[in-house]
Formats: C-alpha cells, structure tokens, sequence
C-alpha cells in the first residue's frame, strides 16, 4: 500500500487511487464533484481544539506534530481505518492547506504507514 498527500485543490489524477479529505472542516470553494473524493474522514483529522491551537503556526509545528500523533494514538482509528483499506494500492490523503511542508495530512501519512508496517496481514 501506497500512502501519499497532494492538495485537494490539484486536479484529480488516475495516480490518485482512494481520495480521502482528511480536514476537518470543507475545503473553501470546493466542490463535491471537483473534489472526487472516495471518503471524507473527519476522525482521523485533528481535534478542533488543536487545530484552533495550531493555526497553521509554523513556529509550533513540531508541538503540534507530537500532540496530534498522541490524538491519533489515543482514538485509535488508523489501525482499524487501515484494515478496512487494506486492499487499496494507493491512498491519497487530501488537504486544504498551502503550506505543504506544515500540513497535518504529512503526519498522518507517517502515521498510516508506520501503523501499515506493523499490522500487516
């Protein structure tokens, strides 16, 4: 399995295989048919409160980045979320953001695939 991130904004490719929205909030300007989405998965997206918190600050990435894997840890979605796709060969997770490098759909993608690592079949 294949995980990576692209900006919901670029078009839609063949390359693309499952397209999951992992924001919590509906990109703005956004179309349900543009999007093309396979899912929209609010839960394995940040709390709000952390997300508010955040604000795209890149001066408190690296806190972010350690309180959402621990967000992440403690709901225990990506595993399950994981053994239901695991037929997928390509996941793409799509974010709004223009800041690629402080996108919290890069640390999920992390996350997804260390996870995938250790609890293949």
């Amino acid at each position: 399995m294949k995980i990576v991130t692209k900006r919901i904004y670029d078009p839609p490719t063949s390359d693309d295989g499952y397209r999951m929205l992992v924001d919590r909030l509906w990109p703005r300007g956004m179309t349900k048919e543009k999007a093309d989405l396979s899912e929209w998965n609010k839960d394995l997206a940040p709390s709000t409160a952390l997300r508010v918190w955040f604000h795209h600050n890149p001066d408190l990435w690296n806190q972010f980045s350690k309180k959402y894997k621990e967000e992440l840890e403690q709901q225990d979605l990506g595993k399950n979320w994981l053994k239901a796709h695991r037929q997928q060969a390509v996941i793409t997770l799509l974010y709004a953001t223009k800041d690629k490098i402080h996108s919290h759909a890069t640390i999920l993608q992390q996350y997804l695939q260390e996870l995938s690592k250790k609890t293949k079949p």
